[in-house]
């Protein structure tokens, strides 16, 4: 009797693959799920970025129309890709030392779409290419172009209703025609809108396109149609209340009209665009040469290979947290801040006794803040120092989001201005110069007009700029001096712009020296 040989079935190289990529990637979230809460936080609690709560599901829908091209590929694990998961982690650990939110965020990012080809091997990666890349798309980023949309808005308009007859008179980002005063305001930039849009935009043009170059030139026009219509927008809305006697298109109204003629204009962009669409390309048969699983023989090896590099992965992601918690055990826990500016300065530079005025910089949640006004020869100048120590992504001493003036200001506006060197007490800085503008008109129709010099004070000494502030503060940090920093403004509002520059510029040279004492003794009193 003849015996009936079975053929011996290997398991498939997935079913090691899958689950060694599903726990590099459940690691990887663990590791980095400050950065991953922080995305979240700012998905519930911001309209520009709700967008951001989608991302996730849409990219998995979009991998899971793929899974008959998956399934045709043989897992094929990369070590070669662990060089930039290693560069990644490095550059992950910059920005959370020089406390970059959105560079961390991206990193985390693409953490997560490294991790596919280092497991699953670069086939895969290209088969999923844009659902991958999609993910980019959670990352809350973009509100640094805030203040430039703005300006663009208020030009726009402005121009606009000049074009119309209608006679304008522009201060800042204010403006007074006949009927009443308007005024451009964050929600007026159309950021959310070119956000929305280019995201809505790229899924658009990868599930109607098969060119990348169509879907390239699809995606720019996403980019350029928000931001004409955020003007058509503002224009129409500051229209519609000229012409109704400010009865329609007031308050609530004018967001609510605002997108619903986004909501049109985005409508026709996509009707447009589907009448270049391209068919879905016909799925690749399993077992096709080149796609399908390699001999059994060869799965064994792909397995342990899967294995190995998913643990060199989880290795190469732990290791920016391990040298982190190294520089926070030598840091220690941060003490309480205790700054007060002293009544006296330089000789002839006193406390006035009127407090800090009615303007004050707008830096959030800092260790601790002064503010003082100070009489001497050269006239009245206004101090204000915010201190920064155990800085997080909640507390930070350069951020976006610390301004002079701060976006929904109705009372201020700020001016641009440049960059003034200043010597005394045997040194030399530079700050960095603006013009502080108050909205309200004073007595004989004058408004308060400021002179404001700042400067970054970090690891002792004193920096102008955001970038060299930054890495100054994390070269302190590995080099184990703490993360100490402190942003000094100082304003006076002398008549001219002239005459308040050269008081400021007394005082600093007056009292760079004193100043710089009171800040190295809070560092020390740590």
């Amino acid at each position: 009797m003849s015996a009936i040989l079975a053929p011996t079935m290997t398991p498939s190289p997935w079913r090691t693959a899958l689950p060694v990529f599903a726990l590099l990637l459940a690691a990887i979230l663990l590791l980095y799920r400050d950065m991953g809460m922080a995305m979240v936080q700012v998905w519930l609690s911001s309209d520009t970025f709700a967008h951001g709560m989608l991302v996730p599901p849409i990219s998995l829908w979009l991998v899971w129309r793929q899974r008959q091209r998956l399934a045709a590929i043989t897992p094929r694990a990369q070590p070669g890709v662990l060089l930039l998961l290693l560069a990644a982690a490095a550059v992950w650990l910059l920005a959370d030392l020089m406390v970059v939110n959105a560079a961390g965020q991206f990193v985390l990012v693409g953490l997560v779409v490294l991790a596919v080809p280092a497991v699953l091997g670069v086939e895969v990666a290209r088969v999923i290419l844009f659902p991958l890349l999609f993910l980019f798309f959670a990352v809350p980023f973009g509100e640094f172009m805030l203040p430039t949309l703005m300006q663009w808005t208020a030009d726009f308009v402005v121009l606009a209703l000049r074009y119309s007859g209608i006679p304008v008179y522009r201060e800042g980002l204010q403006f007074v025609i006949p009927s009443g005063s308007w005024s451009v305001v964050e929600e007026c930039s159309g950021v959310r809108y070119l956000i929305a849009s280019f995201m809505v935009g790229a899924l658009f043009a990868y599930l109607n396109y098969r060119s990348w170059q169509r879907r390239a030139v699809f995606m720019a026009v996403a980019l350029a149609v928000p931001l004409v219509a955020n003007w058509l927008r503002a224009y129409i809305i500051v229209m519609l209340g000229h012409l109704s006697g400010n009865k329609i298109a007031a308050g609530v109204d004018h967001i609510i009209y605002g997108w619903v003629f986004f909501g049109i204009v985005i409508m026709i962009m996509f009707v447009i665009g589907s009448r270049w669409s391209q068919p879905d390309e016909a799925p690749a048969a399993a077992g096709a040469a080149g796609s399908a699983a390699g001999p059994d023989t060869e799965a064994p090896g792909l397995a342990r290979m899967s294995l190995a590099t998913g643990l060199a992965a989880a290795a190469v992601v732990l290791l920016p947290h391990l040298a982190l918690w190294g520089l926070q055990r030598a840091e220690g826990a941060a003490a309480e801040v205790r700054l007060e500016l002293p009544s006296q300065l330089a000789q002839g530079w006193s406390a006035d006794g009127t407090g800090a005025g009615a303007w004050t910089p707008a830096f959030l949640n800092p260790s601790s803040a002064s503010a003082r006004t100070y009489a001497g020869p050269a006239g009245t100048v206004g101090v204000y120092i915010a201190y920064y120590r155990g800085q997080s992504h909640d507390r930070k001493l350069v951020s976006g989001l610390n301004t002079l003036v701060g976006l929904n200001d109705r009372d201020w506006e700020q001016h641009a201005g440049g960059l003034q060197e200043v010597s005394g007490g045997g040194q030399t800085v530079t700050m960095k110069t603006a013009e502080v503008i108050g909205t309200q008109r004073q007595g004989a129709g004058r408004r308060q007009h400021l002179a404001v010099w700042r400067v970054y004070w970090v690891d002792g000494r004193f920096i102008a700029g955001d970038a060299q502030a930054k890495v100054a503060g994390a070269l302190a940090r590995l080099s184990g001096r703490g993360d100490e920093g402190a942003a000094l403004v100082i304003h006076a509002g002398a008549g001219t712009v002239a005459a308040s520059n050269a008081a400021l510029r007394a005082f600093m040279q007056a009292n760079l020296a004193p100043l710089s004492t009171l800040l190295q003794q809070t560092r020390d009193a740590r």
